[in-house]
């Protein structure tokens, strides 16, 4: 098994090469495994179903022993591909406060992080490919309205 990244990886049933292909990832495909579910809200808003998650967004935890808790995102650790966020610790035996890191696929965005304008446009690029587009009348041919003629 080669230990490159290959980009014409399509999938496998096998964990080890999924995992193969999550750990040799380069940075800009681990940027899109950082994507969260947004909210019904956002989704509706944008149409999209997920995004990617940055610094300053405000997600809610769906699974785990924090589920329910709402937060601003801390971090983003695209080599780990964790995230943490603020106000959310486990506290260690010694009485230290450590940050719990979260798997992204287990956290919902409630409010973006839109000061970036790139983040903007990446948000309305899909909502202006999702308008539906006007539907043109098809004008009839003389064959069409000579069939038309016999039905009656």
């Amino acid at each position: 098994m080669k230990k490159e990244f290959s980009t014409e990886w399509t999938g496998s049933k096998q964990p080890r090469k999924q995992r193969k292909y999550r750990y040799n990832a380069p940075l800009h495909i681990r940027h899109k495994m950082m994507s969260v579910h947004l909210s019904k809200e956002l989704r509706k808003k944008y149409q999209k179903r997920n995004f990617p998650v940055r610094k300053d967004d405000e997600v809610k935890i769906m699974i785990g022993e924090f589920n329910g808790k709402k937060g601003k995102v801390e971090n983003v650790n695209l080599s780990r591909l964790k995230i943490t966020i603020a106000g959310i610790f486990r506290t260690k035996k010694d009485g230290s406060k450590i940050g719990v890191l979260f798997d992204p696929s287990n956290l919902q965005i409630i409010e973006l992080n839109l000061n970036d304008k790139k983040r903007k446009e990446a948000l309305e690029r899909k909502r202006i490919e999702a308008k539906p587009k006007k539907e043109v009348k098809k004008k009839e041919t003389k064959s069409e309205n000579k069939s038309k003629e016999i039905k009656k």
